[in-house]
């Protein structure tokens, strides 16, 4: 790619996610960042990607980036509309879900995910959405993304409130747990951040695979708040190609409501 073209964190976060899906079949996506990152993979890397929504819509290509999750454009071109509680009991519940995208206000070493509170619980600083249906996403599907900006007050030792499980607190733990409690995924998978690509090691925890264009492995360290694992053979992510970044500004986010 030429030096001359130039792209955003969110734009290289944006493509390195998509990237992580190819040869993935059915993914369950939100709105934002993971339903841009999941449509340029079907459009790239995974073109028989089908999306599923929380809404109940199965197999849609959204003609424009919805605006939330009961957005009617997510419809376009579905193969089937059905209600929540069947989407959820009879594909996420069912283990039909190979990856599960989800975001975060607050994650941890072991992928622990919180979206309910920042502070204490009855006496919040501040108050967020909730699980919604990222808790049955984050036990039931195959796999779990993850795609957030890196800084300390998100990726915190310790989370305010454990909304969505991850490896809890270790491998050997959530493994018995899975195990006990009849969960069907695996656990987090990948953590995409603006600064890098994590994966998580046999202990659980979550591990630096690969560095974005212009990152530093001081800047990734700077805005986490443990002592990150590194991969030996750190890598570079290969910047995005001029084709990618057309697809995201042209068809994806024109607006550039979530890539500027």
């Amino acid at each position: 790619m030429s030096d001359s073209v130039t792209f955003s964190k969110s734009e290289m976060m944006i493509v390195a996610a998509a990237r992580a899906l190819e040869g993935e079949h059915v993914c369950f996506v939100g709105v934002g960042l993971p339903n841009i990152a999941v449509n340029l993979a079907k459009r790239t890397v995974a073109p028989d990607l089908e999306l599923v929504y929380e809404a109940g819509v199965f197999g849609a290509r959204p003609a424009r980036l919805p605006l939330s999750i009961g957005d009617p454009t997510i419809v376009t071109g579905s193969t089937a509309v059905v209600s929540m509680l069947e989407l959820f009991g009879y594909y996420l519940q069912r283990g039909l879900i190979d990856v599960g995208f989800l975001g975060a206000a607050q994650i941890d070493r072991f992928g622990n995910i919180n979206t309910t509170v920042i502070g204490d619980y009855a006496h919040p600083t501040t108050r967020l959405p909730g699980s919604g249906g990222a808790c049955e996403i984050a036990i039931n599907a195959r796999q779990v993304f993850v795609i957030m900006r890196q800084s300390r007050r998100s990726f915190v030792d310790r989370i305010d409130f454990r909304t969505s499980p991850g490896n809890l607190g270790g491998a050997e733990q959530a493994e018995r747990i899975r195990r006990e409690g009849g969960w069907l995924g695996r656990g987090p998978s990948i953590v995409v951040t603006d600064l890098g690509v994590y994966r998580f090691d046999e202990t659980g925890e979550m591990r630096l695979d690969a560095l974005h264009p212009g990152a530093t492995l001081d800047a990734a360290r700077e805005t986490i708040g443990w002592d990150i694992k590194v991969a030996p053979d750190l890598a570079a992510t290969p910047a995005p190609t001029a084709d990618e970044l057309r697809l995201i500004r042209e068809e994806l986010d024109p607006e550039g409501v979530y890539t500027k």
